[in-house]
């Protein structure tokens, strides 16, 4: 369980980010974290994840968590799965070297993911998207029952995307809660339990995702108009976003 009570953040100018923030992530269910650019989605999970201390409120959490950071390159040319290792810090301890198992568990990682060819290469040579897949598991590595996620698709196509989707979707079955942000409203769709939608600091709202992903509150929180379509495969309902991109919401 991961839990923040009336979280509030501010920089030193004194500008709220957001206050009065409440939401609990249970094991085995996901907070998908949405909103316009610059309100405050990646300031709440750095937070979420001990990175920054909140000006007000609290956080907790039951045991360790996982940290997905969005993929900005590296200054140090370690090998892939030796970024994936990094992960096992916990379990090896920081004056001890990895041992067999920690470079198992980071091979098994990294096969789950789906980079496991990438295992020699330096990191800051893969692309944007790789980078970002090899973070992702960096963190499964750590065999952390709880991951918090900043943008996990940041650069990646639309295959990698599902693959990611669908990895997340695994876990959670297994019992890992997660907390993530994304642009992608229709990931949302696809994941989460429950939702934030911040469209600034006097306007965060938290709930279960069927009762705030509406047409008429993503229109609202991206002042743009979105539908969302439900359609059926395989006998199976299925919901997508619709934007009319240039059209002013009604």
């Amino acid at each position: 369980m991961l839990e923040l009570t009336d979280l509030g953040f501010s920089y030193a100018a004194g500008a709220w980010i957001f206050r009065h923030l409440s939401l609990s992530v249970p094991a085995g269910s996901v907070t998908a974290v949405l909103g316009p650019n610059g309100r405050g989605k990646t300031t709440l999970v750095r937070c979420a994840a001990g990175l920054l201390h909140p000006a007000e409120g609290t956080v907790s959490q039951d045991g360790q968590l996982g940290f997905v950071p969005q993929a900005r390159g590296g200054a140090f040319a370690y090998r892939a799965v030796d970024m994936v290792v990094m992960g096992r810090v916990r379990q090896v301890g920081l004056f001890s070297a990895p041992g067999r198992d920690d470079r198992v568990a980071a091979l098994d990682a990294m096969e789950r993911i789906g980079v496991a060819h990438l295992r020699d290469r330096p990191f800051p040579t893969l692309s944007g998207g790789e980078q970002q897949l090899v973070l992702i598991a960096r963190a499964i590595a750590s065999d952390c029952p709880m991951l918090v996620l900043d943008e996990p698709s940041t650069g990646l196509d639309l295959h990698n995307q599902a693959q990611i989707v669908t990895m997340l979707r695994k876990l959670v079955a297994d019992g890992m809660g997660v907390l993530l942000t994304t642009h992608h409203p229709d990931q949302a769709l696809a994941l989460a339990d429950d939702v934030v939608l911040m469209g600034g600091a006097d306007d965060v709202r938290t709930g279960p995702a069927d009762l705030l992903l509406t047409d008429e509150e993503l229109s609202r929180l991206y002042s743009i108009e979105v539908r969302i379509l439900t359609y059926e495969n395989n006998g199976n309902a299925h919901r997508a976003i619709i934007t009319a991109y240039g059209d002013e919401p009604e």
